[in-house]
């Protein structure tokens, strides 16, 4: 079950977060905090991206799903993690340029 749509897809649990890794090729994920102004700024970014490209971009709030951020290592937010074919293949932290995040993506599609 692909899950790509125009929006970013919520996590609600760490269980859904596995489904959707697994079922989706490309996957970006935003993890991010309601009171991270860096956050905030990237937050249109990343609702472009997953309205431009055949990604499944993923929002999870790290307050919202502490266990699951500690499990994956984050450490600050915003942090962004690429998964291709349900592994994870690139990790940027801090406010990104649209461009270099479509440009890793471009690279996993390859």
């Amino acid at each position: 079950m692909s899950a790509t749509t125009t929006e970013p897809i919520h996590v609600d649990s760490e269980d859904h977060f596995a489904e959707l890794i697994e079922s989706n090729p490309i996957t970006l994920v935003d993890y991010y905090a309601d009171w991270c102004g860096p956050c905030k700024m990237l937050a249109p970014t990343v609702e472009e991206l997953a309205a431009e490209t055949d990604a499944a971009v993923l929002k999870v709030d790290i307050d919202e799903l502490q266990e699951l951020a500690a499990d994956k290592g984050v450490r600050s937010v915003p942090t962004l993690e690429f998964y291709h074919e349900g592994e994870a293949a690139d990790r940027v932290v801090g406010v990104q340029d649209k461009s270099d995040l479509e440009a890793a993506l471009d690279e996993l599609q390859e």
